[in-house]
């Protein structure tokens, strides 16, 4: 989402105010047609019960307060059918119809015997209404069109049926009445637009600051999760979505136990002040997140929290990935500068084991130079080796034939007794898509360092393949390859550096073979890891690209 869009966004609010607002017009309209149409009954009433209320004395006109009430209601009824048609014109003739109801009103109270019938109170009621529903620009008009009727016909009362001018006293009352009750609405309605603007526009600010925050979170390479008090998740963003694998229709008011239980138990202990869970790293759905948890109110816990959460373990590959750039380019100048002086060395060395007049220590030095530089060579071709990660070359691979040749190799290579080293194969279909020169260059540095740290005793060797179902979106059927051996296995201070560059524990070795190991097998889309066991060892190989 672009500024732009959210400046036209921004637009779309404001008319969206404007249109709900003649919305909440026509609704007050159909109201107040609801009560004109219940006053038409009301007026219907007191003619039925005329003789309790006197409307038969002289002065009073009960048929035309008939006509007056049935026409009132045929008119109160007309307007409800045509509200129903929703036409934005009968906002614009509502003055209109208000006179008609004052007009309605003080002929009324004239068929009813003048002021006295007490329903002049009907225009005060009218005038308050209206006067709302108008946003106060016609209460005045709407009082003057009162008085001037309650005037007109109490000088017709007095002029027909000689009534002493004093009468004028009740309908000034009234008509001063309907001016305060005008001004009152006017204000009232005044500062209604006033709340209603302010309102109007902190929610064009609310909605916009909430898109820009929206806009915000949706960007940010963390993922975000908004908590709140009962533990539901109230807002979160795309990398929240893929990194706890929430599905496509899932929204907003989700509970935190349903889509993430752990992080709802580390949240649980985090409410209850333990800070220790303000920062941890958890296993979610065979990835290490990073939860980084800050309160919603600094004061109170219990109000909600916002998780924002790191995906460690991209954060890791993305350091190795740069230390291992870095130290590609320095080794691989460093190896090809010592290959050459090597080569010479090696040369000597070789033209000096031809002498005949060789002493024995003479001889034993020579054989010393001779293993380290082998040794010196095999770490140049390790190091050179860390290059090729990229440089795959896929193919398909027939995984039990695979493991069937390359059982008999080592074990001839090795000169170990095949009894000692056990294989179990695939089951079912075997076809995996991976670079056969890597993958044979992982089984050598996983089984050599086996049984280097073997028994070296029947069974003391094992490479099994395991039928795996991941549990994904697309769910699909997957092999681990293990390999294990019975020795005494790897310490935990060691576990942590297990993995990294020319960390060892044996004196004759470089520390790249299970790091290479693990490189190639990230770059056929595949995982490697360690995990103890009660006798022993086992490293697992879990494929990925399989057939």
């Amino acid at each position: 989402m672009s500024f732009s869009k959210l400046y036209s966004s921004s637009n779309f609010n404001k008319n969206f105010a404007l249109r709900n607002d003649l919305s909440l017009q026509a609704r007050a309209i159909h109201i107040i047609n609801i009560f004109r149409f219940l006053l038409s009954l009301i007026f219907l009433t007191f003619y039925v019960f005329a003789d309790k209320l006197n409307l038969s004395d002289s002065g009073n006109n009960p048929h035309l307060f008939l006509s007056l009430a049935l026409s009132y209601a045929l008119f109160s009824i007309t307007l409800l059918a045509i509200t129903q048609l929703k036409s934005p014109a009968l906002i614009f003739f509502h003055p209109v119809q208000i006179v008609i109801d004052i007009l309605f009103v003080i002929m009324m109270m004239y068929a009813a015997g003048g002021i006295q019938s007490g329903l002049g109170l009907m225009l005060i009621l009218t005038i308050v209404t209206a006067s709302l529903v108008s946003n106060g620009r016609l209460a005045l008009f709407y009082a003057a069109v009162a008085t001037i009727g309650l005037l007109l016909e109490q000088s017709y009362r007095i002029t027909k049926w000689d009534i002493p001018a004093s009468s004028y006293t009740q309908s000034v009352m009234l008509s001063l009445s309907c001016f305060a009750t005008a001004w009152l609405a006017y204000s009232l309605a005044k500062r209604i637009l006033q709340s209603e603007a302010l309102a109007s526009s902190r929610g064009v600010d609310l909605e916009n600051l909430a898109q820009v925050n929206e806009l915000i979170t949706q960007q940010m390479q963390d993922g975000v999760l908004v908590i709140d008090k009962d533990m539901n998740i109230r807002h979160y963003n795309s990398q929240a979505k893929l990194l706890l694998a929430f599905e496509k229709n899932t929204s907003d008011g989700l509970a935190l136990r349903d889509y993430a239980p752990a992080i709802a138990n580390v949240l649980l202990y985090w409410v209850e002040g333990n800070d220790e869970y303000e920062n941890l790293i958890i296993p979610i759905n065979n990835r290490e997140l990073n939860l980084h948890i800050e309160p919603v109110n600094p004061e109170n816990r219990m109000l909600g929290a916002v998780v924002f959460i790191q995906d460690w373990s991209k954060i890791q590959a993305a350091a190795q990935q740069a230390k291992l750039a870095a130290l590609g380019r320095l080794t691989a100048n460093i190896a090809h500068e010592i290959r050459n002086p090597l080569s010479a060395i090696s040369h000597a060395n070789q033209l000096l084991q031809e002498e005949e007049n060789l002493t024995e220590s003479n001889a034993r030095i020579l054989e010393i130079i001779e293993d380290n530089i082998e040794r010196i060579n095999q770490i140049i071709k390790d190091v050179l080796e860390l290059n090729r990660r990229d440089r795959t070359q896929q193919e398909k691979i027939a995984l039990n034939r695979f493991i069937t040749d390359f059982h008999t190799q080592f074990c001839a290579i090795q000169k170990i007794p095949p009894t000692h080293f056990v294989l179990e194969l695939c089951p079912g279909l075997d076809i995996i898509t991976f670079d056969r020169r890597h993958l044979t260059q992982i089984f050598w540095n996983l089984c050599k360092n086996a049984w280097e740290h073997g028994r070296k005793e029947v069974g003391s060797l094992h490479l099994n393949c395991r039928q795996s179902v991941k549990s994904t979106p697309n769910t699909h059927t997957g092999f681990s390859l293990e390999v294990i051996d019975d020795g005494a296995g790897i310490s935990e201070e060691d576990r942590n550096r297990l993995f990294e560059p020319f960390h060892t524990t044996k004196t004759t070795g470089n520390g790249l073979g299970l790091y290479i190991s693990r490189e190639l097998a990230e770059g056929n889309d595949a995982r490697l890891y360690y995990q103890p066991l009660q006798h022993g060892s086992a490293f697992i190989l879990e494929l990925k690209n399989t057939n």
